[in-house]
């Protein structure tokens, strides 16, 4: 494998004239073909990607894509197989000591400690990142204020309703100012207006110049980050903004209001010219070969069925719809 060059070169009118070039900041996040396995389990599969400066990218996929194990390839926190990446310039395989000081990381899990108060937890991130004096001051202020919980930082951790959790844990994984932030799942189990709250915070670390590498479950989070990665079965199969995605579904999108959705879902199972059919909250969106065809089907089956429908329209597709056609494209996700 070659080095990774720190920086480029830049042509530019002073290069040209004989003097000193100006180096170029290397990308935040750089991979080249990463591959992990454990024994023969393939979980991240020759994965090549780049993250630009203050972008939110977003990496989606089902359970046992690979997420988790390439974000903590990338964090150092496990070695791969094969392949090469760089994180602030630094070398995943050799320099992890310096990834480690240019990274904020937020696992999926809750990583602080639940006997501890909020101060102690910032106390202790604060020490392990060498944190002190006045900038310990400044940036306990921040922290509690981002977090919300200014009147209960001397309680226990573990008392904190799980939105104020998520908000501190996120405080304490950039007590350091970071340029990038890893996150796992970092909003899994939090109501939507806390996980609305949270995303307001990342798009604000955004804006200041934070690179925010982010992995959801839920689609809607999905619309805010700026570039989307999808992984299936441990090999990335889609990379693209949100909107570059949606016009990948070319099959026409029906969404199928009903009053009994479950049960219209099971009516609609095998018939002709029904591509992908499912829940999507109390509506069904049905992916249909032909419009008009799937219309006249789908009718035809849910009357037969005594599902009375109340809505058949043409939409376009959203990012669930993406996700599921993408995800059914390269045969299905991995079963539990």
């Amino acid at each position: 494998m070659g080095t990774e060059p720190r920086f480029g070169a830049r042509t530019d009118t002073a290069s040209m004239a004989g003097a000193e070039p100006s180096p170029s900041p290397p990308l935040p996040v750089r991979v080249r073909g990463l591959t992990r396995r454990f024994g023969e389990f393939i979980a991240v599969d020759n994965v090549s990607f780049e993250v630009h400066p203050g972008q939110i990218f977003g990496f989606l996929g089902p359970n046992g894509a690979g997420k988790t194990t390439t974000i903590k390839m990338l964090a150092g926190l496990l070695a791969p197989t094969s392949g090469e990446g760089w994180v602030a310039g630094f070398d995943i395989r050799k320099e992890r000591a310096g990834i480690t000081q240019s990274i904020g990381y937020m696992s999926q899990r809750f990583s602080l400690y639940a006997d501890l108060t909020a101060r102690e937890n910032i106390e202790l991130f604060a020490g392990l990142y060498g944190v002190t004096g006045e900038r310990f001051t400044a940036r306990q202020s921040w922290i509690l204020s981002v977090a919300g919980i200014e009147g209960a930082a001397d309680r226990p951790t573990g008392e904190l309703p799980l939105g104020w959790k998520q908000r501190l844990a996120l405080g304490c994984a950039m007590i350091h100012e970071p340029p990038i932030l890893f996150l796992d799942e970092p909003t899994s189990g939090v109501d939507p207006v806390a996980r609305r709250h949270f995303w307001d915070l990342i798009s604000e670390m955004a804006e200041g110049g934070t690179t925010v590498f982010v992995s959801t479950h839920h689609m809607d989070e999905a619309e805010y980050c700026h570039v989307l990665a999808l992984m299936n079965r441990g090999r990335l199969i889609a990379l693209d903004t949100p909107r570059e995605l949606r016009l990948r579904v070319e099959d026409p999108i029906l969404q199928v209001d009903v009053n009994d959705a479950p049960g219209a879902l099971k009516a609609l199972d095998g018939v002709a010219g029904i591509v992908e059919a499912s829940m999507f909250g109390r509506s069904l969106h049905v992916t249909v070969l032909q419009e008009e065809a799937g219309t006249t089907a789908i009718r035809s089956a849910l009357s037969a069925a005594g599902h009375p429908v109340s809505r058949l329209d043409r939409i376009n597709p959203s990012l669930e719809d993406v996700f599921v056609a993408l995800v059914r494209a390269e045969g299905g996700a991995l079963e539990a």
